[in-house]
């Protein structure tokens, strides 16, 4: 999978609107796998992305069902909630290392880095997470679970100039240059649980912390 991220030529505020026009006219990438069974909800899950020389612009439409959020605070176990993730290795070499950002419907995030997935992994500073510039349309707490057909969006600026605290080799996003990346969505801990994905994933049980298939980021 392939997809193109167009460069931002002026600010943009970050407040979870997927019409705005800094989104017009920019391609939705679509989450079309799923991992494991067939699950009974299959949210509509896509995301868009843009760049300038500070950071990454990543933002989330899920038109989705049974929706919750019960994570406390940053760092937390966000995936049991629905929650939506991005995954990248700054540059073509997934070897090197990646970072997970997670982030659930109410905006709570857990934020990672490792070099072998699920070991020794790093989390991300404090100072660092309170960079991460976070808009979100549901409420940070859903409880109970909302069943009923509810869309939500995530969005969120992500400054590059931290990745180089934890990555040995990133390489700032600039035309020309590629990223491996995948995009997932997930709610281990609702009533109707699914793991979905935008770049195939060749495994027999759901799993993202798998590099080797990420797709890549073609930045214009």
């Amino acid at each position: 999978m392939i997809y193109e991220v167009h460069r931002l030529t002026e600010p943009m505020t970050i407040d979870a609107n997927w019409d705005k026009p800094f989104w017009q006219g920019i391609e939705p990438l679509t989450l079309g796998y799923h991992m494991g069974e067939m699950p009974a909800h299959l949210p509509k899950t896509q995301a868009k992305l843009l760049y300038d020389d500070e950071a990454i612009y990543v933002i989330f439409r899920v038109e989705d069902r049974y929706v919750r959020a019960v994570a406390e605070r940053h760092q937390g176990l966000v995936c049991r909630d629905s929650c939506a993730e991005f995954f990248f290795a700054p540059g073509d070499d997934v070897s090197q290392g990646y970072f997970n950002l997670e982030m659930n419907c109410g905006g709570t995030m857990l934020y990672h880095f490792q070099v072998i997935p699920r070991k020794d992994q790093v989390h991300i500073k404090e100072s660092d997470l309170a960079r991460v510039v976070v808009a979100h349309t549901m409420p940070r707490t859903v409880e109970p679970e909302i069943a009923a057909p509810t869309t939500w969006v995530i969005e969120y600026r992500l400054p590059t100039d931290t990745l180089g605290d934890y990555h040995p080799n990133p390489v700032r996003p600039a035309p020309g240059v590629t990223w491996r990346a995948n995009f997932f969505k997930c709610a281990d801990a609702t009533s109707h649980p699914h793991w979905l994905t935008w770049s195939f994933v060749d495994r027999p049980r759901p799993d993202f912390h798998v590099p080797e298939y990420f797709g890549t980021l073609r930045f214009k």
